[in-house]
């Protein structure tokens, strides 16, 4: 995940960048930048690592202006180095950028055709020379960038300076945060509200497809070419308080950011140009691995679930997924050569890291997925695979656990790959289908609405069924344990043909069942157990893709279409939907979402 921030100010411009991305050292600490204009000219700094290197560049070589834009960076596509360091630039733009630009590839070989050439690796450079090659054709920058969100598709927050205009920043938008900040004679850009905290209580949150030309005491946003209103509110200055945007709670903001937390993390573990998986290097051989154990809590633990299905279909690979309060207690047998994989979104889960340390003393290869780099149980393993997802402050996990599936099925193709049962042709496919989620992900954020009032009906029950087949039972289980803790309702997920060995009694018109149905291989099965619940008066929710609905939607008491993807990352964006549906339910009850009682969010004691 990559910070950003930018500022047209009154005085030297470069101090308060780099205040800025202190804070925002979290989204990413490869290289770091900034990028001032010096009597119109652009004048750069970038620097490997973390922002102590870029400040001693910085006092070496000092930089002046009052205009200027700053980016913090986890690399991956394109490398590590100061040339792919943001920002990035020519000589008429320069640019910091967060999220993906899926059809780079097409749009560089336009460029490349004009004669165009390009100097780093990333394919943020490809923003920066499509908007040079506008200038160039007697755009102004405001064409040029109106022009340029028409033509780039994907997850991005983008910040643009042009050379000789010191009154001129704008920014864009489109499935990635942006945040402008409104100042005394001072305008902001940020990623995040920590970056603006220092400067500003007055900011205004951008929304999807929003771009924004920013003055110094002016910000005027557009949304397809129109000029379009925003609200500016006041906030706090407060990280925290900040850190909830114009969302009601952080737990609805923080489900709102699935789309970067999941471009950030496939930006760090994916090569987009070649279609492959690019996890980090491993300390063992995925063709000598007799057998996986994956050890997690709660909700971590369904990702577990999920990745078994990945590894044994994908991989060929045998898994045992187990619950680390239940793990080390069994004293299992673990072989020899073998890779246990913890997950956790703190690192500190206690249970988690108990099971951990009682793999490590059967001789197993540890590599742990963990949103905080730092944390317990990442300092204990021998490789680390972080998430991005960037801080979650709600107690129940949203956007960590899509950033978890997303790492988790990385490793699954990789193994695939290693162990030989994964063709080159399905890998393209599948890291494809992981590059357009973001953008599939967003899309079901807009029907927050028809969610929240299907929730509402649900909020009226006492009893609650989840079911799903294959990868879809664990998504069950989640939208379940959600519904548990936010809104203190009775929730069960079972796996669909387990129905009619138990679950079945519990089914009456009282009773919502939600399926979590997408079309694969298993929906002929899920078509019978849904009419096993029409047949008995419960009252069928299904969420699936549109050959679902059309199948079974008349059956339904209510549908809740999904968008059409390959059902290998179906798990990963039906996990948004039943997020959603617990929210809203909850917030119906009026129970406090962001603390459940009896909850908390790093789970540090057995």
């Amino acid at each position: 995940m990559c910070g950003i921030i930018g500022i047209i100010g009154k005085d030297a411009v470069t101090p308060r960048l780099i205040d800025g991305l202190r804070r925002l050292e979290y989204r990413g600490y490869d290289s770091a930048g900034v990028a001032t204009l010096v009597n119109g000219h652009i004048g750069r700094r970038r620097a490997e690592g973390k922002i102590a290197n870029l400040e001693a560049r910085l006092a070496a070589q000092p930089l002046a202006g009052t205009t200027g834009i700053g980016h913090t960076r986890w690399a991956t596509h394109g490398g590590v180095s100061e040339r792919n360091a943001h920002p990035i630039a020519t000589d008429r733009v320069a640019i910091v950028h967060n999220g993906i630009i899926e059809n780079f590839q097409e749009l560089k070989k336009e460029l490349v055709a004009e004669g165009r050439r390009f100097d780093s690796d990333t394919d943020t450079e490809t923003v920066a020379q499509l908007l040079t090659s506008c200038l160039e054709r007697q755009m102004t920058p405001e064409e040029a960038v109106g022009h340029a969100m028409g033509r780039l598709k994907g997850a991005f927050a983008l910040v643009c300076m042009f050379a000789g205009r010191h009154d001129l920043l704008i920014g864009a938008r489109r499935n990635c945060p942006l945040a402008v900040g409104y100042g005394d004679g001072e305008m902001y850009l940020g990623s995040d509200g920590l970056a603006l905290a220092p400067l500003t209580r007055r900011i205004c949150y951008l929304e999807e497809d929003d771009w924004v030309v920013v003055r110094h005491d002016s910000a005027q946003v557009y949304n397809g070419g129109r000029p379009v209103e925003r609200p500016v509110t006041t906030t706090a200055l407060s990280g925290a308080l900040i850190g909830k945007g114009n969302h009601r709670h952080f737990m609805l903001k923080e489900m709102h950011e699935h789309p970067e937390a999941i471009s950030a993390t496939l930006r760090a573990y994916l090569d987009p140009a070649t279609r492959t998986a690019t996890p980090p290097d491993l300390p063992f051989d995925w063709r000598q691995v007799p057998r996986l154990t994956i050890t997690a809590c709660g909700t971590a633990f369904y990702a577990g679930l999920i990745a078994k299905y990945w590894f044994e279909r994908i991989a060929r690979l045998p898994v045992e997924a187990d619950i680390g309060s239940e793990f080390r207690y069994r004293e299992a047998p673990l072989p020899e050569g073998g890779v246990c994989i913890a997950v956790s979104q703190s690192g500190e889960t206690a249970d988690t890291l108990a099971a951990l340390r009682y793999a490590k003393g059967q001789g197993q290869q540890i590599l742990s997925v963990v949103n905080v780099p730092e944390s317990a149980i990442a300092r204990e393993s021998h490789v680390v695979v972080p998430t991005l997802a960037g801080p979650e402050i709600a107690v129940a996990s949203t956007k960590a656990f899509t950033a978890q599936l997303v790492v988790l099925a990385v490793l699954a193709i990789a193994a695939g790959r290693a162990r030989g049962t994964l063709t080159q042709e399905r890998e393209a496919e599948l890291v494809a289908a992981l590059i357009e989620l973001p953008s599939r992900v967003a899309e079901v954020l807009t029907h927050d609405a028809a969610i929240a009032a299907v929730a509402y009906r649900v909020a009226e029950a006492r009893d609650v069924l989840y079911l799903g087949r294959g990868a879809a039972w664990p998504i069950a289980l989640e939208g379940a344990l959600k519904l548990k803790e936010l809104s203190y309702i009775h929730a069960e997920g079972y796996p669909a043909g387990e129905m009619k060995h138990g679950p079945i009694a519990l089914i009456a018109e009282d009773v919502p069942v939600v399926v979590v149905a997408p079309t694969d291989e298993l929906s002929d099965k899920i078509a019978s157990n849904l009419e096993q619940v029409h047949a008995r008066g419960g009252k069928p929710i299904l969420i699936s893709d549109a050959a679902g609905v059309a199948r079974l939607g008349s059956k339904c008491f209510a549908t809740l279409p999904m968008p059409d993807v390959d059902p290998f990352v179906a798990p990963i964006l039906y996990a948004v939907p039943v997020q959603l549906l617990a929210y809203h339910a909850a917030v119906a009850k009026g129970t406090d979402v962001d603390q459940p009682r009896n909850l908390a969010k790093s789970v540090v004691v057995e």
